[in-house]
């Protein structure tokens, strides 16, 4: 197989005034499309050239620093750019509003524990909210691009959502506060997506 760099679902000014365009185009064009360039680059001659990314991503460990960072680059901003949406916002739905209901008490209390991962997350990384091997729900964050399903992970699991937390998700706009890119962040989460994605995973248990 070969591997495709995606299309972003909407325009780079979509999500304004929570993401303005200018960090949105610049995020997409440059920093994305420089880690699949680079993933495409390391893959080769790895014995894992076009395999699926996700068996690459679970395997990172095994493979070249280069392979693990950008391999890393390129799953989790493909993840991040569907799981907005210029209608988003708004509470989960489906399947993952019952379970975050269930595990969590309330939307409220897990939207804490997320901004909490995102805010305390030292230096650049993610925040995620991941399905655990047995169905359950987990909220982590993950240094630099590094992800739950990667074998190296503190806290494993399957990402259903994420949260960049690199300065170059932000800066333009928001500067040093990320807490107030973060609180942003709530209102173009796509939760149609990501419970689409909860289900997928539940699916494949």
């Amino acid at each position: 197989m070969s591997y495709q760099f995606p299309e972003l679902p909407y325009s780079f000014d979509a999500l304004e005034p929570y993401i303005d365009r200018a960090t949105m185009e610049i995020h997409f064009t440059k920093h994305h499309k420089t880690y699949f360039d680079k993933f495409v680059a390391a893959i080769k001659d790895t014995g894992f050239d076009g395999k699926p990314l996700d068996e690459i991503i679970r395997n990172a460990g095994k493979l070249p620093a280069a392979v693990r960072n950008n391999g890393g680059g390129f799953f989790n901003h493909s993840l991040f750019w569907e799981i907005l949406s210029p209608s988003g916002g708004g509470d989960p739905v489906g399947k993952l509003a019952d379970s975050v209901k269930k595990q969590y008490g309330s939307y409220e209390e897990f939207r804490n524990r997320f901004t909490d991962a995102a805010i305390n997350r030292f230096g650049s990384g993610w925040a995620w909210l991941s399905v655990k091997p047995d169905g359950s729900l987990c909220v982590c964050s993950s240094p630099n691009q590094d992800n739950p399903m990667m074998d190296v992970a503190d806290c494993q699991g399957t990402p259903i959502l994420g949260l960049d937390v690199w300065e170059h998700a932000y800066y333009l706009k928001y500067q040093n506060r990320r807490p107030e890119y973060i609180s942003a962040f709530w209102n173009v989460v796509n939760w149609e997506k990501a419970n689409a994605n909860f289900e997928e995973v539940l699916s494949k248990l």
